[in-house]
């Protein structure tokens, strides 16, 4: 199983992504992240491993633009804190 495949069964997430087979990792976690629920993190999280996504996570944020609200990005910063990245 691929994390697309959150996309792929809760397409409402992307709604309006013409190929959501195509996203990245990093779009797809953004998603989840944004618009998805806890049973879909975790989903995320036991495809990838909770460092991995940890380091996704991380990643996204030393980007120039990003689109995590500031709750969210709190908030994942705090879980994601003892992971080892």
């Amino acid at each position: 199983m691929t994390v697309n495949a959150i996309i792929k069964n809760k397409p409402y997430l992307a709604w309006y992504v013409k190929n959501p087979d195509k996203l990245s990792d990093e779009s797809v976690l953004e998603h989840v992240l944004n618009y998805g629920n806890w049973e879909d993190v975790q989903k995320f999280i036991k495809i990838k491993g909770k460092d991995k996504t940890a380091k996704i996570f991380k990643k996204t944020l030393t980007n120039k633009r990003t689109n995590y609200p500031p709750e969210i990005k709190s908030y994942f910063l705090r879980y994601f804190k003892n992971a080892h990245v």
